[in-house]
């Protein structure tokens, strides 16, 4: 429990719990001359406080403390998409859409809280990224006449105070016009700070302050999670809080507090204590801005969940919290334990006990109970019995299996040794009437599961017919709160939390930091914010931690009655399968995996095979678009005797397109066994070229996540050029819209336009708006890619492979004058080949069309005049060789 709050008292029995709580220390409170007259200087304050009758000052004519050496920008009041600079170390973390503003203060002091902030929109999912002020603008905040942000969050309440008139203006505007409030927080005091008014607002601060028994007011609005009409006994964390008073009924409390010393001091016989405002609510009658002030920051745990309401509450309910919370309990390894630490016949109908009890509080609940049969009846005499009891009382629980020897499946030689163990734990169940029926599996240490063990899955569907497991695995281990879901194979895959009891957590003075660490974060701290956060909860606990002082019934129990007693949170049991499709029903975004390199996480390593290697990974994508010449750098490229491409698809050739399509579905595996080689082929130098990833939405990203460091090479050629190709290839090719209407038909089709021209529509112009696609590689990969000018691959391939070698490092380097050879009659170089004579490409390569109609010329430079700015600007920004077709494009005097 954290100290100076008293504990949420349940009906514990002895049987259930063995605990043996530490005897209380009393200690006495010495009151010094200088906290009791600050007490005193308080209560005389209170009727000192600004009156409602003070005339609230115009939005321009707020007195604030402007920045010395912030530039001088001029303003006007409706255009909130003006941005500003100043040159104060604070830094504005900006979420996205309906999403927050948060302003961190720029001191290195106050660094972590302002980090705790976005740890807590980050784990509810609300997008922030982080901008520095003092050296960046302030961000648009409208776009398309909509407002961008729901929230303003300032970490430092003096920091809104002491803008600049202009930027806070600008602020202030925004939140009256879009009805968006602001939450603030009291920073740490000054050395001389006692007592301060709050800019122009009818509102005083008290610091440092030392407080304690806080309650709350329930006729605020803003609660949500939290339940009201409770007090928080005892003292309260800190010695610096802030206070609020204030007269105006502008104001009203949330929270509200006594000092630590009033109650010694007496002043005023047999009347009640005085209560001061320790979170307080702006309703918006001054300015027309509604806002949260807190007296500290979340040191108080109860804070955490008020500034979730907050936020909630002022955003509109945008970014709110759902109060349904799902839990399920995973009991791991059953009959596993070493003997002495195991579960007796007692903790079995302890646990009986408990999960009664937790079922009135949780719709739903039971222990699902993980087993490996092939160590049933391997403890102690007692814990044999305890083995026993557990398959008398099989249909009370809900039970799934691990593997029958416990064997991790990565380090299976064979599926065929995997499914005979399946095979044998499942006999197992069945002579014991162990009820396995639902659908749901977890391999031992998360083996298999992710990074993907494809045998697994397959022996999954094939035994157990399976449909949902979980992992803490995915993406990563930690942060905790960014673990995921993906279903693959047809198998759900859902995120599982730890919650610090594992196989060596069996006894409360094992537990790291002792029960005093336990019940923090039990009451408050890291396991309360787990189940606030999380709406669907799957927590891995051990056999072992039921047995011994069963910190897993204590824990549970605690955690679960605390959170009743606190907020407003409904916590729920589903089955597993209907647990995982309540998470993709919640999640759906979230069904397609994204196939991160094994060899990047240390974790993942150790549960990867030893057979796999991330050397068998390309270090080099080619990456198109479409009709550029990719094909001709891919034969280029395939003539260094170290540089070495995929294997050939059976159904598009060189081309995998893995990252673009749904090849992506078929997995990690799936997608290395293309590249021969292994750990004795470091000498190569490998690359996969698709033309398909240039302009998918997805490819950037997932090309990113698996192969972080790979060179990135894209051909540009003028897009008007590339559009007609692609119409032509299709023609040759006997697409019917091609075949049927002429290239200007197809690229001024109206909306009204058929399916099939419509497609093609889009194949012929959409990947020629570079800019756009070319930034989401440039965002992943900003150093590590090439760009390539069309047609100097085309005319001079030669120095163009030049480049290509210096750019990938690669040694020794070939000289290319004498593998390629200009062919008149194709047009393009060709490839030289023994003997002397040329091998060029195929048939579809190097066709020679009509020219493109003169409308369709001025059409289509018109259409792309703009994208090409765009990508003129990126190339510049980024340090990028602009194309000599782009320069003379953009040099040719604008049409229409």
């Amino acid at each position: 429990m954290s100290k100076g709050i008293s504990p949420i008292c349940h009906s514990y029995t002895m049987r259930l719990f063995r605990v043996t709580a530490p005897p209380r220390i009393r200690t006495g409170l010495i009151i010094t001359v200088v906290v009791s007259l600050s007490s005193l200087w308080l209560l005389m304050q209170q009727i000192s406080s600004p009156t409602e009758g003070e005339k609230s000052p115009s939005h321009d004519s707020v007195v604030i403390k402007a920045h010395t050496s912030a530039k001088e920008t001029t303003f006007s009041q409706n255009r909130y998409t003006h941005q500003t600079s100043q040159d104060q170390g604070d830094v504005y973390l900006i979420a996205e859409e309906s999403a927050a503003l948060v302003i961190v203060h720029g001191d290195e002091k106050q660094k972590d809280f302002g980090n705790q902030i976005l740890v807590a929109l980050d784990a509810n999912r609300f997008k922030v990224k982080a901008v520095k002020f003092e050296t960046q603008e302030l961000p648009f905040l409208v776009k398309g006449g909509e407002g961008l942000y729901s929230i303003i969050i300032f970490q430092n309440l003096l920091t809104y105070i002491n803008l600049r008139e202009v930027d806070r203006s600008l602020i202030d505007g925004y939140c009256q016009r879009y009805k968006v409030g602001i939450v603030a927080f009291t920073g740490p005091s000054l050395d001389n700070e006692y007592s301060m008014k709050v800019g122009n607002f009818p509102l005083v601060m008290d610091k440092k302050m030392t407080l304690k028994d806080l309650s709350l007011n329930s006729e605020s609005p803003v609660f949500h999670i939290t339940k009201t009409k409770r007090t928080l006994s005892g003292i309260l964390p800190g010695e610096d809080w802030t206070v609020f008073r204030s007269n105006h009924s502008t104001y009203q409390s949330i929270a509200l507090a006594k000092t630590r010393t009033q109650d010694m001091l007496n002043l005023v016989p047999d009347s009640k204590p005085i209560l001061h405002t320790t979170v307080i609510h702006d309703l918006g009658h001054y300015d027309g801005i509604q806002r949260v002030l807190f007296g500290s920051d979340f040191t108080l745990w109860l804070h955490y969940i008020l500034f979730l309401d907050s936020v909630r509450f002022l955003s509109g309910g945008r970014l709110s919290v759902d109060l349904k919370r799902y839990i399920l309990v995973d009991v791991d390894d059953i009959f596993v334990g070493s003997a002495g630490i195991r579960m007796k016949r007692i903790d079995v109908e302890a646990m009986l006990v408990e999960q009664d009890i937790l079922a009135k509080l949780v719709p739903g609940f039971r222990f699902n109970l993980g087993f490996s049969g092939k160590f049933f009846q391997r403890g102690t005499d007692e814990e044999n019995l305890g083995d026993e009891r557990l398959l008398k009382h099989a249909d009370k629980f809900w039970w799934f299996p691990h593997m029958w020897n416990h064997m991790q499946p990565h380090k299976y030689n064979s599926s065929s040794k995997m499914i005979q163990d399946m095979k044998k734990n499942k006999q197992f169940a069945q002579d014991n009437w162990i009820p396995v029926h639902k659908g749901y599996a977890v391999a031992p240490h998360h083996s298999g599961v992710y990074p993907v063990q494809e045998e697994l899955y397959s022996s999954w569907k094939s035994v157990w017919q399976i449909e949902a497991t979980s992992t803490e695995e995915y993406p990563h281990l930690r942060p905790s709160r960014n673990r995921r879901g993906f279903i693959h194979k047809g198998i759900m895959v859902i995120p599982r939390q730890t919650c610090g009891l594992f196989t060596h957590t069996n006894f409360f003075r094992e537990y790291p930091g002792g029960r005093s660490r336990l019940d923090k974060s039990i009451n408050g701290g890291e396991l309360f914010r787990t189940v606030i956060n999380t709406p669907i909860s799957i927590f891995m606990t051990h056999l072992s931690n039921y047995g011994s002082d069963r910190l897993g019934l204590y824990t549970f129990d605690a955690l679960i009655h605390f959170i009743q007693a606190w907020t407003n949170i409904q916590l729920v049991t589903l089955p597993p399968v209907e647990t995982a499709k309540k998470y993709f029903e919640i999640f759906p975004k979230e069904k397609d995996p994204l196939w991160r390199n094994p060899c990047e996480d240390s974790r993942h390593l150790e549960i990867w095979s030893s057979k796999k290697s991330c050397s068998k990974l390309p270090q080099l994508v080619v990456v198109g678009p479409q009709k550029t010449g990719t094909t001709a750098l891919y034969s280029f490229l395939s003539l260094h005797p170290y540089i070495r491409s995929n294997l050939p698809s059976e159904k598009t050739f060189e081309e995998l397109q893995f990252f673009s399509g749904p090849n992506y579905n078929n997995g990690l595996d799936w997608y290395m066994k293309y590249f021969p080689g292994g750990k004795n082929n470091s000498d190569q130098y490998r690359f996969e070229k698709s033309a398909t990833y240039f302009d998918s939405p997805y490819a950037a990203t997932r090309v990113h996540a698996l192969l972080p460091t790979a060179k990135i090479i894209a051909i540009l050629t003028n897009p008007a050029n590339r559009s007609y190709s692609w119409y032509q290839h299709m023609k040759v090719h006997e697409d019917k819209a091609a075949l049927n209407h002429s290239f200007y038909e197809v690229i001024t089709a109206g909306s009204d336009s058929g399916r099939s021209v419509k497609s093609l529509q889009k194949r012929c112009l959409e990947p020629g708006k570079y800019a756009t696609h070319l930034y989401r590689w440039l965002k992943y990969f900003p150093k590590q890619i090439l760009i390539i000018d069309g047609n100097q691959l085309r005319d001079d391939p030669v120095s163009v492979m030049s480049k290509v070698q210096r750019f990938i490092g690669i040694q020794p380097r070939l000289d290319y004058k004498h593998f390629l050879r200009y062919d008149s009659r194709k047009g393009f170089f060709c490839i030289i080949k023994r003997k002397g004579k040329s091998e060029c490409l195929g048939k579809s390569k190097g066709r020679i069309y009509p020219p493109m109609e003169p409308r369709a010329v001025e059409y289509l430079n018109l259409y792309y005049r703009q994208h090409n700015l765009q990508l003129h600007s990126l190339l510049e920004n980024y340090g990028l060789t602009v194309p000599d077709w782009l320069v003379k494009d953009l040099a040719r005097p604008p049409q229409g």
